[in-house]
């Protein structure tokens, strides 16, 4: 016995799959529109009173403002581009319940920087490393504790 989904159910899936086929060539170009989709997600959650962000001043001091969001929990990260090395990863690791960290073309992060990534093993989810020079097989065989 076969059932036939009803007409709407098909030309909504239809409607889906050109969707996809029209937009997306291959697997990577897919999941990098899902993660830039997932991005917005967390910008339009973390807008705190109409701002996007809560920038620091010239002089690299804060508004009092600010000191009303430090329970706020900072889920997705990117520092993309960014001269991040080891010993600023500390930064990143106390954020305990971080979900989505892209460190994307970060000329200093390399293997001893992902042997320290093990740290957020319990809440990160998504991890970008595309064009970093220095990492190696051995930095990616240390994201073993990760999921």
């Amino acid at each position: 016995m076969s059932t036939v989904a009803p007409e709407s159910n098909r030309r909504k899936g239809g409607k889906l799959l050109q969707f996809l086929a029209d937009r997306f060539y291959d697997v990577e170009a897919l999941r990098d529109y899902l993660f830039r989709k997932q991005v917005s997600k967390v910008h339009q959650k973390n807008r705190f009173r109409g701002k996007e962000w809560i920038r620091s001043n010239g002089r690299g001091h804060s508004t009092l403002e600010f000191l009303h969001f430090q329970a706020v929990p900072v889920e997705a990260v990117d520092a993309s581009d960014c001269a991040i090395n080891y010993q600023g990863l500390d930064n990143l690791l106390a954020l305990k319940e971080l979900q989505s960290l892209s460190l994307q073309r970060c000329p200093h992060v390399d293997d001893w920087c992902l042997s320290r990534l093990y740290q957020l093993a319990d809440s990160l989810q998504e991890l970008s490393l595309a064009g970093c020079p220095q990492i190696s097989e051995r930095g990616l065989a240390c994201l073993h504790h990760l999921q």
